[in-house]
């Protein structure tokens, strides 16, 4: 059970003409009047028809598999991981929990750059070996099959993990769900976590902090207010009825493609659409995994489990076993905040990109994560 597998990607040729018979003969949607009501319909079919006639997958594919991927068993689940030893003897491990409607692909644009830093132009003293696991029901790892799982429970399977690799001391980072995973991977094993680096999710307001606001943060929350309440609530939704729309999702390659360009142009408020600042293939790489994997459904479970089964989105557990930093920084209220259940030794000004931060800033990420982890290891 607790053997180490190798694991390569290969898609069925079946499953891709499938899927391009499937998008060959969408039954499109008439577009409604205004600008704002969704996807539109002739972007979204002019992506449809490049999803179906352009994108290589293959060359995908062979890309993703000059990573050393494989698979273990952990916690009753079978579990897939990318893992990457750098080439310098000192380097830190450093484990990476994508976000949701991610995958692993989040990191493949960072990895080089964590690994070998000096082959590109960075300080080969800020190398890590990498460590990349698929979140249980993400692409290749196995859904749970009964209810349960949560990210204090993940993150103690990414110390089982990180353990089984031989790693006695190692860094925790990550972004959207990996933002709630890395701190319980400190709170798991706090003499095992050197720090916890996060993309983002500290130090967010709630209405429980209302009450000690100064008129300049009250100004503050409700502009947040106003930010948080936009778009579509992807929390609730899959926290009410996931199986109801992964029915839909799962059966049309096209609605599938809607819903998660719809979320990723909503996690990319700095551009009009996600594919301004990442590649398209990029992008694409991310939904057909969830496609040819038949992972939308079981992907959800944070939503309607362990985010906050019954009450909504809860924000990131904040711990003070380790030291934090976090790649975004954000207002003073957000830091006063933040510091009230974090020890913050990192907290940079100027950093830019959105959500998912790795995918279209991958340098700077990458600089960002060594410049903190040089403070804490």
């Amino acid at each position: 059970m607790t053997s180490i597998r190798i694991f390569r990607i290969d898609i069925p040729q079946t499953d891709l003409d499938d899927l391009r018979d499937r998008l060959a003969r969408t039954r499109w949607a008439a577009p409604l009047p205004g600008s704002d009501r969704g996807v539109p319909v002739a972007y979204l079919s002019e992506l449809a028809d490049y999803w179906r006639t352009e994108f290589d997958w293959r060359a995908q594919e062979a890309a993703l598999n000059e990573l050393p991927q494989f698979r273990t068993e952990i916690d009753g689940l079978d579990v897939h991981f990318v893992h990457v030893r750098s080439p310098e003897p000192d380097a830190l491990p450093l484990l990476l929990t994508h976000g949701w409607p991610n995958s692993f692909v989040e990191f493949t644009k960072t990895v080089g750059l964590l690994t070998d830093p000096r082959a590109h132009g960075l300080d080969p003293a800020r190398a890590f070996h990498v460590v990349i696991p698929s979140v249980p029901g993400f692409t290749f790892s196995q859904a749970p099959g009964a209810e349960g799982m949560t990210v204090g429970r993940v993150a103690r399977m990414w110390v089982e993990l990180m353990a089984r690799l031989g790693y006695e001391r190692y860094g925790a980072q990550g972004g959207d769900l990996g933002a709630y995973v890395a701190p319980e991977m400190a709170l798991a094993a706090p003499d095992r976590v050197v720090g916890v680096h996060l993309d983002g999710g500290i130090g967010m307001p709630t209405a429980a902090d209302v009450p000690t606001m100064s008129p300049d943060e009250l100004a503050e929350w409700e502009l947040m207010q106003q930010w948080m309440t936009g778009g579509v609530d992807h929390h609730a939704l899959l926290r009410v009825a996931p199986q109801t729309f992964a029915h839909a999702w799962t059966d049309s390659p096209v609605g599938l493609l809607a819903w998660l360009i719809q979320k990723f142009d909503e996690f990319t408020p700095l551009a009009d659409r996600a594919e301004d600042v990442m590649d398209r293939d990029h992008l694409l790489t991310n939904i057909s995994l969830y496609w040819f994997t038949n992972t939308v459904a079981s992907s959800s479970w944070p939503m309607y489990e362990g985010l906050g089964k019954d009450t909504g989105v809860t924000w990131p557990t904040g711990q003070k076993l380790v030291p934090t930093g976090t790649y975004g920084g954000g207002s003073a209220l957000m830091r006063r905040l933040a510091e009230q259940d974090n020890d913050i030794v990192h907290w940079p000004e100027g950093n830019t990109g959105n959500h998912f931060v790795a995918m279209e800033q991958p340098r700077m990420h990458a600089d960002d994560i060594g410049a903190f982890f040089a403070k804490v290891r």
